[in-house]
């Protein structure tokens, strides 16, 4: 809710406790609430979460976590999550888009997304693999967007003149 774009300044922390290797989800701030996921306001289970890592006080910035976030049987929240929908959607209301915080939630070790960001048991953080290859993946999307939009707006612009020259408005 409070980041815009700027998604350096998440508020919400993922601090790993060694003893039991796992992490508490915080969401510390009004402003470090999640606003406007795709269907965390009523319906889902678990989401992909963005959260500062804390590791013995040291902040290593975003890292991705699956966290659970209601019971799959009952759809009620577990405890240390707050979820719910926002409300009506201009539009699309059928959408439960929704907001969550969390306080305290605990989670394994295991639900860190590590691919190229480690946690060992006992709390050393490492890099894997190559952090420039996720990097150009997604330079290469970008520019093919360019493409495909090209080739949309040439269809868009095909349909709109066929149909601005064929379809008769008033019968004079």
């Amino acid at each position: 809710m409070g980041h815009g774009s700027d998604i350096q300044r998440l508020e919400t922390t993922a601090t790993y406790n060694k003893e039991n290797e796992t992490f508490v989800i915080n969401s510390p701030t009004i402003g470090s609430t999640k606003w406007w996921i795709g269907d965390l306001g009523v319906h889902c289970t678990h989401a992909a979460l963005f959260a500062q890592l804390i590791i013995d006080g040291k902040d290593y910035g975003l890292h991705t976590f699956l966290v659970p976030v209601r019971n799959p049987e009952t759809f009620k929240t577990i405890p240390g999550v707050e979820a719910g929908d926002i409300g009506p959607k201009q539009g699309f209301n059928t959408k439960d888009n929704g907001f969550g915080r969390f306080n305290n939630l605990v989670i394994p070790r295991r639900n860190m997304l590590m691919k190229y960001h480690v946690v060992s048991k006992d709390g050393k953080y490492s890099r894997q693999g190559n952090e420039k290859i996720s990097y150009a993946t997604m330079l290469m999307t970008r520019s093919n967007i360019n493409h495909i939009v090209n080739g949309q707006f040439a269809k868009i612009i095909t349909i709109a003149t066929r149909y601005s020259l064929l379809r008769k408005q008033f019968k004079n």
